[in-house]
């Protein structure tokens, strides 16, 4: 529904990483995703895709790049790859070159309502390509530009490099910039999100947001089982999200559908054995066993209520 599909409006151009040639991704740049990365470059017809599925707070995404340098073990986009003719989500990432220039002119079309745009849907806009490339400052320059209200998730503190943009969009319409955060415990997330930036810098990170005129979100999703939902991670997640003064905090369990299954269990298989019984038991189908489901918003529910914290976003949403 929402998957990018090349059309004879698309120029593509191949190149490897971001005008480096035979540049070797290692190191703190995306720490342990890929040792080597192909970028394909491309000029797309149109900014925005308009949403199909219902009960979001917005009905178009923006997605400034297909495939995601994260490398996050339970993603779901990974799929959309192969419809693109594309193998790896992590090693081969496209660029929406143009989405700037496309993007101001659906928003300058008399037809354009100003409706709230979710950036980074399917890729977060902050990966680390995003540090070349800067292609969202401007697009945040065309939503100041047309006052356009947005909503962004991301696992990067690079977002506060954009922190004027954001605050001053943020002083004509609805800003909500959210930081998904699934783990206290730095080396877990370096081995489940090992291209993200470290869990204590995206806390960090909201906490400067909140500086702003923006919302800001704490996204505890996916809750991960056995390597991040004990009760004294939950609380200390609830608590940064206290801390950071975030204007809300939405949870959610980790769901195996598809193809996710699969993958992230071979993950779990070779990185943490001592749990792949457990979770082969937890997950018969797509979802977690309801009472192990029940369990966990249970206690989130009395840490919340604990810190203060409110889980419903809907309330900040534009009339």
């Amino acid at each position: 529904m929402w998957l990018y599909k090349p059309s004879g409006l698309d120029m593509v151009r191949r190149r490897d990483l971001a005008g480096f040639s035979h540049y070797q991704v290692t190191g703190e740049l995306l720490r342990n995703v890929s040792e080597v990365m192909q970028v394909t470059e491309i000029e797309v017809g149109s900014a925005l895709h308009e949403l199909k599925r219902r009960g979001l707070p917005y009905k178009y995404d923006l997605n400034i790049y297909r495939g995601c340098t994260n490398g996050c073990k339970y993603c779901y986009a990974v799929k959309s790859h192969s419809y693109l003719g594309l193998e790896s989500f992590n090693q081969e990432v496209v660029v929406k070159t143009n989405i700037a220039d496309r993007l101001e002119k659906e928003l300058s079309s008399t037809n354009w309502k100003k409706e709230i745009i979710n950036i980074g849907g399917v890729c977060d806009s902050y990966q680390a390509l995003e540090k070349q490339y800067q292609l969202m400052r401007q697009v945040l320059k065309v939503m100041i530009k047309y006052k356009n209200p947005i909503i962004i998730s991301t696992k990067s503190d690079l977002i506060l490099r954009d922190l004027d943009l954001l605050d001053e969009l943020a002083g004509h319409t609805y800003v909500n910039a959210a930081l998904s955060i699934t783990s206290a415990d730095e080396n877990i997330a370096k081995m489940v999100e090992p291209g993200a930036s470290s869990p204590y810098l995206r806390f960090k990170a909201l906490r400067e947001i909140d500086k702003t005129k923006a919302y800001t979100g704490f996204h505890l999703m996916p809750i991960l089982p056995f390597l991040a939902d004990d009760e004294a991670t939950l609380e200390t997640l609830v608590s940064w999200a206290a801390e950071a003064k975030a204007d809300y905090m939405l949870t959610g369990m980790l769901y195996l559908t598809g193809g996710i299954k699969s993958r992230y269990l071979s993950f779990i298989k070779q990185y943490y054995p001592e749990y792949f019984a457990s979770y082969s038991t937890l997950y018969p189908k797509g979802g977690a066993d309801k009472d192990y489901k029940s369990k966990v918003h249970g206690y989130l529910s009395k840490m919340r209520l604990k810190y203060n914290v409110n889980n419903r976003y809907s309330k900040f949403l534009p009339k």
